[in-house]
């Protein structure tokens, strides 16, 4: 059946899932803070309060080694009251805290707190405590705080870990050159797209390496460029591979695409939790390009790319696996050039290297295979392609893997039978590679052919065969059951 076209229609926004804490950024320089206990773990706190510019004043009537340290370092930040607290130290205190042992005494503390009108934590009692420090990673002015609800710190400590390896050590630079710039850029440039077209040239700076000796200098010739419509108006595209469904497979170029697209045209395939990791303001528009269903015409996808662009739009071209595998992308970049417009390509993992990794296999093991050959399963009427060489194909020392042969592939193992290639040649069939209902269902070109490997043809289905594959078939033993996708599930 023909595909009907249809024009890309805009999606909104998934809304904010349910938080178990709202981060909040406490503004501390110059304000009081008090802290109950000379404990060590009370001196992390001291130090955190202090290095956010507090003055706090500290009652312990003894104090750790650690908590001593910090108060010597602290340059007169933590005044030691040699005594216990009372309900009179929360005047005029921006935040409590207190490390005690005791329940009772914790929720003595908590209630004085709370009277007073004072925010207030009692260390490792989640129920004495209106708000929780989490992870940081400290870039200030750049700055990230992690929560895990108290649930798993250690989990919290390993996200820190991550996001530590992401962020350069020079963002702390930068954080302080926009301070510098800031005033600069409010007087003399317009809000919105002007104000928006420095900050995304300052972030890419940012991002590229530490600032140079007279970068303020180069920032201000670059407010002055933009201020005097030097900038060109006109947008750019951007081809974005979207992987084949799990976020985690993202580049990190292809996330700060996302987050600094204004619009963003995305196809049926691509994920939602991809789709997540988007600039929430902007815009999201469907131009579902799938097979066996309503679909967006190529050229309605490229005019609207044009339209947009030529607005002055950051435009985002999400597409499922790497652009330049079965993507279209060589059509749509020559659209694009032929109007001027700028376009770049971000790529991403394709659907194959996915299933060789949830495979374990390599594609090109040297037992099996000298070559890899992706090949399409469809041509444009949705029938197996009429000009494939099937000879070629049929090398039994090339692993092939075809996209998109859901429908056709009976077809595609008998022309491969008919052309030399033995029966026994191992198949896998793979269908929403990466995602958590992935499914992976082995057997060989004799059972392709037959149609006894069972798979959901509704879904995108990516059929790999060759040697390579032979390990495969240990993945389930019931791989022909109709039932195989629960018993071959492989995420």
């Amino acid at each position: 059946m023909r595909s009907m076209s249809r024009q890309p229609a805009e999606a909104q926004p998934r809304r904010m899932g349910p938080l178990a804490k709202l981060p909040i950024f406490l503004d501390l320089a110059g304000k009081r803070a008090v802290i109950a206990g000379g404990t060590a773990a009370a001196a992390w706190k001291a130090e955190l309060l202090t290095a956010a510019g507090a003055h706090v004043d500290l009652y312990a009537a003894a104090l750790d080694p650690d908590m001593a340290a910090c108060i010597e370092r602290s340059e007169g930040a933590i005044t030691h009251h040699a005594r216990p607290w009372s309900v009179d130290i929360f005047a005029g205190a921006a935040v409590a805290l207190a490390d005690i042992e005791r329940d009772e005494e914790a929720h003595a503390y908590y209630c004085a707190a709370r009277a007073a009108g004072v925010p207030v934590n009692v260390i490792d009692k989640p129920t004495f405590c209106q708000f929780q420090f989490g992870s940081i990673v400290n870039r200030s002015p750049v700055v990230v705080g992690i929560s895990t609800d108290g649930a798993a710190p250690i989990l919290g400590q390993a996200i820190r870990r991550r996001i530590e390896t992401l962020l350069p050590p020079s963002l702390a630079d930068w954080g302080a050159l926009a301070r510098r710039v800031r005033g600069t850029v409010m007087a003399r440039l317009a809000k919105g797209a002007p104000r928006r077209a420095f900050w995304e040239q300052f972030a890419d700076r940012a991002f590229a390496g530490p600032p140079n000796t007279d970068e303020f200098a180069t920032l201000d010739r670059l407010v002055a460029s933009v201020a005097d419509g030097a900038q060109s108006s006109v947008g750019r595209v951007t081809l974005v591979g979207a992987g084949p469904g799990d976020a985690e497979l993202l580049t990190l170029k292809a996330v700060r695409a996302l987050q600094s697209a204004d619009v963003i045209l995305f196809d049926d395939l691509v994920s939602d939790d991809v789709l997540e990791l988007a600039r929430r303001e902007a815009k999201r528009m469907m131009v579902g390009k799938r097979g066996a269903r309503e679909s967006c015409a190529q050229r309605d996808i490229n005019a609207l790319m044009i339209k947009l662009a030529q607005g002055g739009k950051r435009v985002v071209r999400l597409k499922s696996g790497d652009p330049m595998i079965f993507g279209r992308a060589g059509e749509e970049i020559a659209e694009l050039e032929q109007h001027g417009i700028a376009v770049d390509v971000v790529p991403g993992v394709t659907a194959a290297f996915a299933a060789a990794a949830a495979l374990g296999v390599s594609l090109t093991h040297r037992d099996f295979a000298h070559s890899v050959r992706f090949v399409t399963g469809h041509a444009r009427d949705g029938s197996l392609p009429a000009d494939l060489d099937w000879r070629g194909l049929a090398d039994a020392t090339t692993t092939l893997v075809f996209y998109m042969g859901g429908r056709t592939a009976p077809a595609i193992a008998e022309r491969l039978l008919a052309s030399g290639l033995p029966a026994a040649t191992p198949v896998v069939v793979a269908t929403r590679v990466s995602r958590a209902d992935q499914s992976m269902q082995a057997g060989t070109l004799t059972d392709l052919a037959a149609g006894t490997i069972a798979f959901d043809r509704a879904q995108p289905v990516l059929i790999g065969i060759g040697g390579a594959f032979a390990s495969a078939a240990k993945i389930t033993s019931s791989a022909l059951a109709t039932d195989a996708p629960a018993a071959a599930h492989l995420a």
